[in-house]
């Protein structure tokens, strides 16, 4: 819709002319300090808003973010940021909405559970895969590394150990969430995964990541400067 006929609807709502004039402003300013301007001070969703440019940033991908305060998700059970996904080019309509929904689950009987999710067409991904040539085989299925957090501070850390390894063609799970050593091995048996990496406050201090051969069950350090070389040599 045209500028003009969002703003003829938001003054038959009886919206003052500065008012409808701020709101356009802020809608097509995207950045997150036209947000912070308007919102109170110590905002939580400015601040969960900066936490996920900044993971974005470790995950080498924030040239494919833009902030839009315009993205308005219709559904009413969104508890965060929201977002859509369009092709670079911007040919085809969106490829996947989605967003934060901490309370669905509980809402239809769950236990609490964090969660974030999204849907897409399969007809739009599939087009532009077909059309880019990276339509997968999916021939070698399976996870190859799980890559453990093992606080909070080191989220960053092992974001960029995962994707480093993505690079080098493994697959990759992360695990992000407090838990303990116990639960990630049982988590990787169940994806059939050969390692898990342990990012830990000492390992990582020096350089190095543990990392666990499940087969072998042999546990050793590797620098992370070597992870690509080692990668590369499985």
């Amino acid at each position: 819709m045209p500028l003009d006929a969002i703003q003829d609807d938001l003054a038959a709502l009886g919206l003052t002319t500065d008012t409808v004039k701020s709101l356009l402003d802020i809608l097509t300013n995207n950045s997150v300090s036209s947000l912070e301007s308007v919102l109170p001070p110590n905002s939580k969703a400015i601040s969960e808003l900066k936490l996920l440019l900044s993971l974005c940033e470790h995950y080498g991908i924030s040239d494919w973010i833009q902030v839009d305060a315009s993205v308005i998700r219709g559904l009413a059970y969104y508890t965060g940021t929201v977002f859509e996904a369009f092709d670079r080019q911007g040919v085809l309509r969106a490829i996947a909405g989605g967003g934060r929904y901490d309370k669905l689950l509980e809402t239809f009987g769950g236990d609490p559970t964090p969660a974030a999710g999204f849907g897409f067409g399969d007809a739009v991904i599939v087009e532009l895969l077909k059309e880019r040539n990276l339509l997968p085989s999916f021939g070698n299925a399976g996870i190859d590394t799980v890559v453990f957090a093992m606080n909070s501070d080191l989220q960053g850390a092992a974001i960029e150990i995962a994707t480093l390894l993505r690079k080098e063609g493994q697959s990759v799970d992360i695990v992000l969430e407090k838990k303990k050593p116990k639960w990630v091995f049982k988590h990787a048996d169940r994806l059939q995964a050969t390692n898990v990496a342990f990012v830990a406050p000492d390992e990582y201090a020096n350089g190095e990541v543990s990392m666990k051969n499940l087969e072998t069950g042999e546990q050793s350090p590797i620098k992370i400067d070597s992870l690509s070389e080692w990668a590369k040599n499985l």
